[in-house]
């Protein structure tokens, strides 16, 4: 793949992760305490031209 492929794929996913990671940690600062409790977690990546839809699910622990 080409070097302009690579770095859109990395700024694209960098991107994700950071903006994600934020929301999750704001949504569990208004929570307050969760007391550990586990949180599923669902992200659905979508790319309409390429007739993809991604999901990935998991659990994030609540604060303490």
């Amino acid at each position: 793949m080409s070097d302009d492929y690579n770095m859109s794929m990395r700024k694209f996913l960098k991107q994700v992760g950071v903006t994600s990671q934020q929301a999750i940690e704001d949504a569990l600062r208004e929570a307050g305490d969760t007391g550990g409790k586990p949180f599923e977690v669902k992200a659905v990546l979508t790319i309409p031209g390429l007739d993809l839809e991604h999901v990935v699910t998991g659990t994030i622990k609540g604060s303490d």
